[in-house]
C-alpha cells in the first residue's frame, strides 16, 4: 500500500480538526468573555532511508540524509487570553475585567471555577451569582433595604451602595481578581468556566488595579477576542488544504490502478 495514502488522510483529519475549532470560535463569537482557540499541528515520526553525517567514504559523510514523513497530528488547542473589546451596558450586575485576572465562582459540587463572564445577576439573597446560578466568590450580599440605583463598584472592586435614610455610600463588599501562570492550561469546562489545572498553575488572588491585575468596570461586559475575518480565511485555507489532501489520495488511488492494470508483453 502506497504510504502516501495514509499521510494524505491524517492531512484531512487534521485539517477536519482545524475546521471544527474554528466553527466553535465563530459560534461563540457573541459569547460573553469567550477566548479564542486555536488548533497547532506537529508532524509525525520520519521513515529514514539515510542519517545525515552517515560516513560515505573513510573521509567524508553525507551532508543531507533521506527521509520520508508520514503526515501530521494534532499537537494542541491553544486558546488565546487576549483582551476582548468593552461594551457598555448599564445593567446592575455587569462588571467587565480590564486586563489580566478572572472572576471565581463557586460550582454547586464545592469547588471553584473562573470566568470571565461578567454578567452576573443578583438573587434573592442579595447575592451576585452568574447566569447558572453560581455565587461569586468572596460572596458579595446586598443589604435588604439598598437603593439599586445607588450601587456602585470602583475600578479596584470595592463595592458600595446607599440605604434608605442615609445620605452617605456603605462598603459592603469586595471584588477580587485571580490570574495563573499558564492560563492556556486551564480546562474549559462550558458554561464560559474554566478549571484549574496542574498545568495552569495554583490561582493567585489579587486585588483589582494593583500587582499588575487587571481593573474592573461597573456595567460594562468584555465581547469575545474571536475575530470573525480572520477566522474565515482560516477556514478558506482549512477547506484548501483539506481538499489538496483529498486529490493526493485520488492520484495514489490512480497510480495504484495503474500498477495493478499492468501486463507483461
Amino acid at each position: 500500500m502506497m504510504r502516501s495514502l495514509w499521510t494524505a488522510a491524517t492531512g484531512m483529519n487534521g485539517q477536519q480538526f482545524n475546521i471544527n475549532t474554528i466553527s466553535n470560535n465563530l459560534s461563540n463569537v457573541n459569547t460573553t468573555g469567550y477566548k479564542q482557540v486555536r488548533a497547532d499541528f506537529e508532524d509525525l515520526i520520519y521513515l529514514n532511508s539515510r542519517i545525515a553525517g552517515t560516513p560515505a567514504t573513510e573521509r567524508t559523510v553525507t551532508p543531507t540524509g533521506v527521509q520520508v514523513g508520514h503526515g501530521v497530528k494534532i499537537g494542541a488547542s491553544q486558546r488565546i487570553f487576549t483582551q476582548g473589546s468593552l461594551r457598555q451596558t448599564d445593567a446592575l450586575g455587569d462588571i467587565a475585567v480590564m486586563g489580566e485576572g478572572f472572576f471565581r465562582v463557586l460550582n454547586m459540587d464545592g469547588t471553584y471555577a473562573y470566568t470571565r463572564d461578567g454578567s452576573f445577576k443578583i438573587d434573592s439573597n442579595g447575592q451576585f451569582v452568574s447566569s447558572n446560578g453560581y455565587r461569586l466568590m468572596p460572596e458579595l450580599v446586598l443589604p435588604v433595604n439598598f437603593i439599586p440605583e445607588t450601587l456602585s463598584v470602583s475600578q479596584q472592586g470595592r463595592v458600595t451602595v446607599k440605604i434608605p435614610d442615609q445620605d452617605d455610600p456603605i462598603a459592603v463588599g469586595q471584588i477580587d481578581l485571580y490570574r495563573f501562570v499558564n492560563p492556556a492550561g486551564l480546562h474549559a469546562a462550558g458554561e464560559n468556566l474554566f478549571v484549574e489545572t496542574a498545568a495552569s498553575g495554583e490561582a493567585a488572588r489579587g486585588r483589582p488595579g494593583t500587582d499588575d491585575m487587571g481593573k474592573v468596570l461597573h456595567k460594562f461586559l468584555e465581547n469575545s477576542n474571536v475575530s470573525v475575518v480572520k477566522e474565515m480565511v482560516g477556514m478558506i485555507v482549512a477547506q484548501r488544504a483539506y481538499e489538496l489532501n483529498s486529490k493526493a489520495i485520488q492520484t495514489s488511488d490512480t497510480m495504484l490502478g495503474i500498477a495493478n492494470n499492468l501486463k507483461r508483453g
